[in-house]
């Protein structure tokens, strides 16, 4: 999983690398000239009430025939304020499978006003959203008391392989767009967006997947880029079957923290004076729901599905506390039920399936699943947490009914500057990655944040970080690079909450505003 983008979202990646594709041309395919877009007046209240103005592009589904079957990108805008432009600005939040039709607000939050000079422009992805079509091949998918994750049996597993070969199937009825949903189709339909807003370059702003979608824009198109923020990067050795896999440990590592964190304020929610207490009532109550689930709704998957967000961002750390002092001190399933239903609308698996739909094809994923059986058992030694339960999200690729492709060889030598972003214990995208993007883009400078645990953060109140933003967007000034296979300045992390009953919050208005600060982004890019 990248990102959650629908019940679990957000982890998934071959135990061996795969062979590379040759890097792409700067013109693939067959030439298309897009017709301009019909602006008008967004639906969304909140696109309104920013002064966003919205429309669709419509692209081939199939650029190598230019004349045959069309696809439509929802589209939305927000122009400069200045009386000079530096261009348009194109948001991705990530997934696969998220909606960034309403990042054209995200401008505001850049600091300095650096973000008035730009045209902010958000769109949903082919597929995913407002765009058209939108895929789903299930809604029910992720309904309450699923069977546990842990095959512990073979009944089980075959149970989770047919649910898996099913969803598989059911996304058939989506047609032939299930052949063109490969990142390398998401980046020529920014490049008609390009044409189609009459620019020479664009300028982008990625996080998460969103950071392997720039990636593989820049190599396809490295002349059209001119200034590159990449938060939260993707390893683009590992697409797609091994960076799950990786993932699966960095988030044991990081829900240790969070239950470290929780015991910090046994005074609050009475939980466990120690991380390892704290870890032993979580287990305990998730084997009792698997029996037993509450309310005859979460179970033992759900549980794991709610506290999975925990591991990705500090954000959400203080109402999945209460939710977990809730249930465990007055059986309050209710709010645990509202956590998951937040990340998993009941009914909606359009954020999953274009998940699936982009991972699936962009590489080829083992299409044995004896070796995803050994991988994942070997995985779960050492990192419970969550590698079943993402061995299943990702399950479907082995009965996936599409034909999957080569990952673009990612080469940005070409490209001139880019900002690069992490927070060293990121676990959906860990800092490796960003390690080595920071490589492939010798024009790049990279910002981390030793011993932080949120995922493509920024923006969120950090000045250290947001200021360096601003500054490369205002001017195009990057921290100076540094030689060596490390970051080029560091900064201090997003910092966790502090409970409201906790002493030290009183009086610290300026955490407060922060934390507020945090939670409105968050929200804005659906962590």
């Amino acid at each position: 999983m990248i990102r959650i983008v629908a019940a679990v979202a957000a982890v998934g990646l071959a135990a061996g690398l795969l062979a590379a594709a040759p890097a792409a041309s700067a013109d693939p395919g067959v030439q298309f000239s897009p017709a301009p877009i019909a602006w008008g007046p967004c639906d969304s209240a909140s696109l309104k009430a920013a002064g966003a103005e919205c429309g669709f592009l419509e692209v081939p589904m199939d650029y190598a025939k230019p004349g045959g079957a069309k696809v439509s990108v929802a589209v939305s805008r927000i122009k400069h304020k200045t009386a000079q432009s530096q261009g348009i600005m194109l948001v991705n939040p990530g997934g696969p499978g998220g909606s960034g039709l309403g990042l054209s607000v995200l401008g505001k939050y850049v600091p300095n006003h650096a973000g008035d000079n730009y045209d902010w422009i958000g769109f949903d992805p082919r597929g995913v959203g407002s765009s058209k079509p939108a895929i789903s091949c299930d809604g029910n998918y992720f309904s309450y008391d699923r069977p546990a994750y842990v095959p512990t049996s073979p009944k089980l597993e075959k149970t989770w392989l047919d649910r898996s070969k099913g969803y598989a199937q059911a996304c058939r009825k989506n047609g032939a767009i299930l052949d063109h949903l490969k990142t390398t189709d998401v980046a020529q339909d920014m490049d008609s967006l390009r044409k189609a807003l009459g620019e020479k370059q664009i300028n982008y702003y990625g996080f998460s997947y969103g950071t392997y979608l720039g990636q593989v824009y820049s190599t396809m198109y490295p002349k059209n880029v001119r200034r590159m923020v990449l938060d939260g990067n993707v390893d683009p050795r590992k697409v797609w079957y091994q960076a799950n896999l990786d993932q699966d440990v960095a988030f044991d590592k990081n829900i240790k923290i969070y239950f470290d964190w929780l015991a910090s304020y046994d005074s609050v929610y009475h939980l466990g004076k120690t991380g390892s207490a704290v870890e032993k009532l979580w287990y305990d109550t998730q084997r009792k729901l698997a029996r037993n689930p509450a309310g005859g709704v979460i179970g033992g998957d759900e549980w794991t599905d709610v506290f999975l967000q925990a591991g990705y961002y500090v954000f959400g750390w203080v109402d999945m506390a209460k939710a977990f002092d809730g249930f465990v001190h007055k059986g309050d399933w209710q709010t645990l039920k509202a956590l998951y239903d937040d990340s998993n609308p009941p009914g909606d698996d359009n954020g999953f399936a274009v998940y699936l739909g982009v991972q699936c094809t962009d590489t080829q994923w083992p299409t044995s699943w004896n070796k995803w059986r050994v991988d994942n058992w070997l995985t779960y030694a050492k990192a419970p947490f969550e590698t079943w339960g993402n061995a299943w999200f990702n399950a479907p690729c082995v009965f996936w009914p599409a034909k999957a492709g080569k990952p673009v060889d990612i080469n940005g030598s070409k490209v001139a500057g880019a900002l690069l972003i992490s927070e060293e214990l990121d676990a959906a995208t860990p800092y490796a990655g960003s390690l080595e993007v920071r490589k492939r883009f010798p024009n790049s400078s990279l910002i981390s944040a030793p011993g932080g645990t949120t995922h493509a953060g920024s923006l969120s109140g950090v000045s250290c970080v947001d200021d360096k933003i601003a500054d490369y967007l205002a001017n195009g000034t990057l921290p100076a690079r540094r030689p060596g296979n490390h970051s080029d300045v560091q900064c201090s992390p997003v910092p966790p909450p502090v409970p409201d009953g906790a002493a030290a919050q009183k009086s610290d208005n300026t955490a407060k505003a922060a934390q507020e600060k945090q939670r409105t982004l968050a929200q804005l890019l659906h962590f």
